[in-house]
């Protein structure tokens, strides 16, 4: 038997790897690890970019909870230092309290206390001993105990007010402490006036949303949040000072202050983060938008969960990379005219065919990049379109169908007509939201500027023009302007609001009304004045018109505290207010001193 070796399969040339197909593989690498990277860097900018902006929107919510949270405190603010001016208080005070004045003023606290819907009122003597409170019914009733250790007391005997959030001592509930002191006839200090405030209903409030809501002090101790297990936290280490100062002002009486641990990942603005938060619910990113709220030395932080639009991160990937593609395949292109150049010397047939072919090729490739991104951005346009016009386009809908009757019907010239007080509306509602937001800003405290009282008159007018147009009021006016004094615009705004809310309200059932406004000067003094044919105020009342709580209007209808706000407010300005009756209906009188100051 013969052995014959097998018979290998010969290898071709073709089958062995070429550089031209190595060059090729390469191309291709780079080509679709370019586009892999444009599509990631585009796809980190637009995440970037839709961080920012819902950080920008947190922010802007941020500064609404703010405000709900100024009104909330500024609707008490005055209530301690208006209660401190009642005689009965001052009296009580200004000597050892006996077991009648205790009942009474208890008994009036709890109606003030009822009336006002604040949480607790308490009145302590010069030691800081609760002499009366709106709670003396109850067993956590704060008479008998002594609060001179808490920092508002030492406040209010040294600056006239205080504040402090605490948890209650007694009742063992946190609340804010808002004081002012009582003062002798002398100006001597004869003990504090105290609201407390409790928040529960607003951190319900807060909770109805997604976001996380905290409130911290000075130190970074959180002590209002919507959130549980959020209470309590601290953001930043406290040293031995701070922990004496808790410990000897009982701030946070017994609760463990447990550090809250957290990171930023990416930094906004000073007040703006991307963060990576240990919370009660475990380990989660936020974007963290903190607020601070200078009049009370607190900072109002939100925490919300980042919302990225998977659709717009796609879509920036998908331009990105087809920006590159087309770049890639021009440069193929150029390349490949450039090397067709060179062949030219060939067969012009041959090269004229392959060139043909080729650029074809190139072309189809590049007309179907260019159109892919053409339909990426046009997805990106469509979608913001469609977010800017729909809530106008909600708006606008009622009043198309208004005009479309108008029109079905042909009554062109009334659709025309139907067109112009919705025009003007639209330029009047914003002057007067204009306004309005200058209006509803907190006004830091102790605020002294240089203003023109006429002007205060007038934006007081434009604030109610819509109830005197309503109610048919003539007004009469007699300014003298400029009228410069010195004050807060916006207080004094608030005063001149309440004169004339009065005296529409005391016009509301004459046939004929007429209101007139006159601001003049008086030697150092500008006299303005606000009169009303309502009829007056009965002889029996104009004595109690400035205290607080007194009322003629039907149960519901006010708390009976604008006007002693009013008077509080003209006071502080170093004016005057009065009440007295004219011919017709009643006149109020403020004075305020003349400001002789020429501008530089």
């Amino acid at each position: 038997m013969i052995w014959c070796p097998p018979v290998l399969p010969s290898v071709s040339s073709s089958m062995l790897p070429t550089s031209r197909t190595l060059r090729l593989s390469l191309y291709t690498l780079l080509i679709v690890a370019g586009a892999v990277l444009a599509a990631t860097l585009a796809i980190r900018h637009a995440e970037r970019q839709a961080l920012e902006e819902d950080a920008a929107r947190a922010n802007q919510q941020l500064a609404l909870y703010a405000n709900a949270l100024h009104t909330l405190i500024d609707r008490y603010r005055a209530l301690p230092a208006v209660l401190a001016l009642d005689p009965q208080l001052r009296s009580a005070l200004a000597g050892p309290v006996s077991a009648e004045q205790q009942t009474a003023l208890n008994l009036k606290l709890e109606k003030i206390n009822g009336a006002a819907q604040s949480s607790t009122l308490e009145l302590l003597d010069r030691t800081g001993l609760a002499v009366a409170a709106s709670n003396w019914r109850l067993p956590s009733s704060y008479v008998g105990h002594n609060y001179g250790f808490r920092p508002y007391f030492s406040q209010t005997r040294t600056q006239g007010t205080g504040r402090f959030y605490a948890v209650g001592v007694t009742s063992g509930i946190p609340g804010y402490f808002l004081s002012s002191a009582v003062l002798g006839d002398n100006d001597e200090f004869l003990g504090a006036m105290v609201v407390k405030l409790e928040f529960p209903e607003l951190e319900r409030e807060w909770s109805q949303g997604s976001d996380t809501l905290l409130v911290s002090d000075a130190r970074g101790i959180i002590f209002i949040a919507n959130q549980p297990g959020w209470r309590y936290r601290s953001l930043r280490p406290l040293n031995a000072g701070d922990h004496a100062e808790l410990k000897a002002t009982r701030q946070y009486d017994k609760q463990p202050l447990t550090p809250l641990e957290f990171q930023s990942l990416r930094r906004f603005d000073d007040n703006s983060d991307l963060t990576r938060v240990e919370g009660p619910a475990g380990t989660a990113n936020y974007l963290w938008e903190s607020l601070p709220l200078t009049a009370e030395g607190w900072t109002l932080h939100l925490l919300r969960r980042p919302q990225v639009a998977f659709e717009d991160l796609r879509n920036a990937g998908l331009a990105a990379a087809g920006a590159w593609l087309t770049l890639v395949f021009l440069l193929l292109f150029l390349n490949q005219r450039w090397r067709l150049a060179k062949l030219r010397q060939r067969s012009r047939e041959e090269l004229e065919r392959l060139v043909e072919e080729r650029t074809r090729d190139l072309r189809t490739a590049q007309d179907g990049l260019v159109q892919s991104a053409k339909l990426a951005a046009l997805g990106q346009m469509s979608a913001a379109l469609a977010h800017e016009i729909n809530q106008p386009l909600t708006a606008q809908r009622m009043q198309l169908a208004t005009l479309r009757l108008l029109l079905d019907h042909g009554r062109v010239e009334d659709a025309y007509k139907a067109l112009k007080p919705v025009d003007d509306m639209l330029t009047r509602m914003a002057a007067l939201t204009g306004h309005l937001k200058t209006f509803a800003r907190k006004s830091p405290s102790g605020l002294r500027e240089r203003l023109d009282l006429a002007a205060v008159v007038d934006q007081s007018l434009q604030l109610l023009d819509a109830r005197l147009r309503d109610e048919h009021i003539s007004t009469v006016l007699h300014l003298t302007r400029p009228a410069w004094v010195r004050g807060d615009a916006i207080r004094l705004e608030q005063v001149l609001i309440n004169l004339l809310r009065n005296a529409l309200d005391a016009m509301h059932d004459k046939p004929c009304k007429r209101l007139e406004i006159r601001l003049e000067a008086d030697e150092q003094l500008w006299r303005l004045t606000v009169a009303d044919n309502g009829g007056g105020i009965a002889e029996e009342h104009l004595a109690n018109v400035f205290d607080p709580f007194f009322t003629t209007k039907p149960v519901g209808d006010g708390l009976g505290l604008g006007l002693a706000v009013s008077f509080a407010i003209v006071h502080e300005s170093g004016g005057r207010l009065s009440v007295d009756n004219g011919e017709n209906g009643a006149v109020f009188t403020m004075t305020l001193p003349i400001d002789l100051e020429v501008p530089g």
